[in-house]
């Protein structure tokens, strides 16, 4: 989409509408005809503008006063529409690319109030106890209230080793609470991996960047090159906020046959009704697979957990994911700023909407910390403990636990917490899919051998 330049053309208020009414009738592939009415607008905008520009008690910048309409324009629309001037378009590019400075939180309007999607791991951010979910009330002091997302990143990006203060509002505090950070350059990996209890495989999206796809198939060439014997995997989409669609698409093709459905889009023209199957070489298969999803699980982490869902191809395990089922298309404009523009809603292969309601687990495991607590002694004895109880004949003799000495595993829920600061062992969600793979494996041997027994 591009705009009109001044040239001699008159009065600013008739370049700066017609600025306007190129936003509204569209260029290159968003051209649409504006009805007679639309125009009837444009001439009250248009008059409007000019008595500001003429009257008002102090002189004006029309260019502010353009782009503030533009944005009132948008703002009614979805939260996810956005006017972005040269320099937020400019760090929108450098997000997708993974490197910038700032906090490291991706956030949202929810309502009309500015919500974190999720922290990035190993960020600033993420290290001071962010959370997703977080509403954030006050930036260094100023209120959130009418800030669009794109001036609240503004806000908080700057010089790194300086100093941003969020106030936050969560549901178990009283009353909101500041979070004093420090800038600093966040450099994100968008994968991480390795092995656990040396049979099952590890894989975590932070979110998905341009070379997300090509991190995956390292990753996990590496990871079946070490350990051939794996027995499974988990895809870990906690608290992954998105990122671009074609590295969804890209993802979920390790995972599915060439050819597969992995999302479409529909929109009102008829060039966002696309179909993205998998494309290339037959993704990785012969193995279960959990994928963890949370809250803060959203848009791409979306398409991936609902095609391999749909497909039949992982079980999926956690919780209720964002739900933000909309495509947005970025267009850049004439004079080097950019708008993000709403296009079309996905759906998941089998038709399925997330918008608003997200992917539903097929596993639900809330979120809860695992930590191991003392027994008191005399209680919760076991048989081995009981003097002069039998010996087993089958296993080798072992020196046995006084009550006292025995510890046992206890579930302290949490609702909200963060995976990421959890060891294995108190990771709950991380835990049952552990369980849930190695039982895999132990039902398809008496699986086997049933069939077996019963030829």
């Amino acid at each position: 989409m591009g705009v009109f330049k001044q040239r001699n053309l008159g009065s600013g208020a008739i370049v700066l509408a017609a600025l306007v009414a190129s936003l509204v009738v569209g260029v290159s592939n968003f051209e649409a005809a504006a009805s007679r009415e639309t125009y009837d607008k444009l001439k009250l905008f248009s008059e409007v503008l000019s008595l500001v520009e003429s009257s008002y008690v102090d002189e004006v910048d029309s260019g502010k006063l353009v782009q503030g309409a533009i944005r009132g324009m948008l703002k009614e629309l979805d939260p996810h529409t956005a006017y972005m001037t040269e320099d937020m378009y400019k760090e929108m590019q450098v997000d997708t690319k993974g490197e910038f400075g700032g906090l490291g939180i991706t956030i949202g309007l929810k309502g009309d109030t500015l919500t974190v999607i999720a922290p990035i791991e190993d960020t600033p951010a993420w290290r001071a106890g962010i959370k997703a979910g977080d509403r954030i009330v006050k930036v260094d002091g100023e209120s959130t209230k009418d800030m669009s997302v794109e001036n609240a990143v503004k806000k908080m990006r700057g010089v790194p080793g300086t100093p941003v203060t969020i106030t936050v509002m969560r549901d178990e505090f009283k009353e909101p609470k500041d979070f004093t950070i420090m800038r600093d350059i966040i450099k994100i990996k968008s994968v991480k991996s390795r092995v656990i209890d040396n049979v099952v495989g590890y894989i975590r999206l932070t979110q998905f960047q341009e070379r997300t796809d090509a991190e995956l198939e390292q990753a996990l060439a590496a990871m079946w090159a070490q350990n051939p014997s794996l027995k499974g995997l988990i895809l870990d989409l906690r608290n992954n906020p998105g990122g671009l669609l074609d590295q969804a698409v890209l993802v979920s093709g390790s995972f599915l046959e060439k050819g597969k459905l992995v999302v479409y889009t529909k929109g009102r023209k008829a060039n966002n009704n696309v179909e993205y199957k998998v494309r290339g070489t037959t993704g990785r298969g012969g193995f279960p697979m959990v994928v963890l999803v949370n809250h803060g699980s959203a848009s791409a982490s979306e398409i991936v957990a609902g095609a391999l869902q749909d497909w039949g191809r992982a079980v999926i395990l956690g919780v209720d994911t964002f739900g933000k089922g909309s495509v947005q298309t970025v267009v850049p404009l004439e004079d080097g700023s950019g708008l993000r523009l709403t296009t079309a809603k996905y759906y998941t292969p089998k038709g399925r909407s997330i918008q608003n309601t997200g992917i539903k687990p097929d596993i639900v495991v809330a979120s809860a910390t695992i930590q191991v607590k003392k027994v008191p002694e005399g209680h919760l004895a076991k048989e081995k403990d009981l003097e002069g109880h039998l010996p087993n004949d089958t296993e080798p003799p072992s020196q046995s636990a006084t009550p006292g000495d025995q510890e046992k595993p206890a579930l302290e829920p949490e609702e909200e917490a963060e995976a990421e600061a959890l060891s294995d062992e108190e990771d709950f969600q991380l835990q049952r899919a552990l369980d849930l793979l190695k039982t895999w494996e132990i039902f398809q041997k008496n699986q086997g051998a049933t069939t077996a027994k019963a030829g």
